[in-house]
């Protein structure tokens, strides 16, 4: 099982990228400067800055998955963006256009803020759920995205561990069965990690 976390800054996704010759460099450039200018000093719960996140996705999307299509690179750098900052969907696609706004806004999940955990449990089901009518791009988003979140997660708390597993083999890896890179990336990651079953 391949890890994607070569790409800290965009200095080192760029030089990688153009070296790669099949995406539009300065189509991501822009992506990731607007992702990092909404999500500021933003971290995430392992401490490290939010950016780091977006760039492993993209490198799974790119270096992984051979995705070259720029409206699904560029939701992917900025798959965060309408549901952990300030930013909306409406400013994306003021942005990026309406193709990169409607992928980020099928990833996004809605806001839980005031509700409780079983409320809250509930809420990210039934979006999980529905990610099976969303189209393949934004599916590929969300893939890349999980891949981001699980390639490392024997680094989290147990009980995360457990409950994150279960969920991904619920939900994301049928998913994944539609994409063959990501449906063999996924069954390497699930056998990795069955202890958690």
């Amino acid at each position: 099982m391949e890890i994607y976390i070569s790409w800290r800054t965009w200095d080192a996704a760029r030089d990688d990228l153009a070296r790669l010759g099949t995406v539009d460099v300065p189509a991501l450039e822009r992506a990731c400067a607007a992702a990092e200018r909404w999500h500021g000093d933003q971290l995430r719960p392992t401490g490290v800055p939010y950016v780091e996140h977006l760039l492993e996705a993209l490198e799974v999307m790119t270096r992984g998955a051979g995705v070259t299509d720029p409206a699904v690179l560029a939701a992917t750098l900025l798959h965060d963006v309408a549901e952990d900052t300030g930013a909306t969907v409406a400013d994306i696609e003021a942005e990026f256009g309406p193709e990169v706004a409607e992928l980020v806004d099928w990833v996004t999940k809605p806001p839980t803020a005031g509700q409780g955990r079983q409320a809250k449990r509930a809420a990210k089901a039934a979006y999980l759920r529905r990610l099976g009518e969303a189209p393949a791009e934004a599916v590929l988003v969300k893939l890349a995205d999980r891949v981001s979140n699980v390639q490392r997660l024997d680094q989290m708390p147990l009980d995360f561990q457990r409950r994150y597993y279960a969920e991904t083999t619920t939900y994301i890896l049928p998913l994944a069965a539609g994409e063959p890179w990501f449906a063999a990336w996924y069954a390497e990651w699930s056998e990795r990690f069955a202890h958690l079953r």
